[in-house]
C-alpha cells in the first residue's frame, strides 16, 4: 500500500462527513453482493457462520457510546481493544486483529465505520437502537468464541 492510499484511508476515517439514516441506507445498503441487511440477531446473514476468535487476553473486545452532538445529529464513539481498523484492506481476505465496523439503526445496516469516531447526521424519533458489530475485512461478523463482537445502545430521540 502506498503512502498516499493510507492518508486517503485516514482522510475518511477521522472526517467522516454527517450521514442521515435516510442517506447512508440509499448510499450503503447495496454495496456488494452478500452484504448484511440487518444487525445480528434480526436476521439471517449472508455471510454464513462468523469467524471465532480465541477467548482470552488477546482476545478483541468492543464496547461504545452515543451521545447527542450540540450541533445537531449523535456521535458515536467505538472503542476497541485489540483490533485494529483497517480501510486500506476492505474487501480483502480476513486478517487477524483487524478490520472495520459496521453500523445499524434499528436493525438496518446504515453504515461501514473505519475508524472510532463516527458523527450521525439524524436519528428517527422516539426509542432508537444503534448496533455496531466488528468484521473482518472480507466483512464477516467477527466472534469471540460463540459471543458475537457486538454491541446495542438505545437512545430517545425527542
Amino acid at each position: 500500500m502506498t503512502g498516499r492510499r493510507i492518508a486517503i484511508a485516514l482522510v475518511f476515517a477521522l472526517f467522516a462527513a454527517p450521514v442521515s439514516v435516510a442517506d447512508a441506507t440509499a448510499a450503503e445498503g447495496k454495496d456488494h453482493a452478500g452484504q448484511h441487511e440487518a444487525a445480528p440477531g434480526h436476521a439471517a446473514h449472508a455471510h454464513g457462520k462468523p469467524i471465532a476468535l480465541p477467548s482470552g487476553p488477546t482476545a478483541p473486545t468492543l464496547d461504545m457510546t452515543v451521545t447527542k452532538d450540540p450541533a445537531g445529529g449523535w456521535n458515536l464513539h467505538v472503542m476497541t481493544t485489540n483490533f485494529r481498523f483497517a480501510p486500506e484492506n476492505v474487501n480483502a481476505p480476513h486478517r487477524a486483529g483487524e478490520g472495520h465496523a459496521h453500523l445499524y439503526v434499528n436493525g438496518k445496516k446504515v453504515a461501514r465505520l473505519y475508524g472510532p469516531w463516527f458523527h450521525i447526521g439524524a436519528l428517527p424519533r422516539g426509542r432508537t437502537e444503534v448496533t455496531v458489530t466488528l468484521n473482518a475485512n472480507d466483512h464477516s461478523d467477527l466472534a469471540v468464541g460463540d459471543a458475537p463482537l457486538s454491541v446495542t445502545r438505545h437512545v430517545h430521540v425527542h
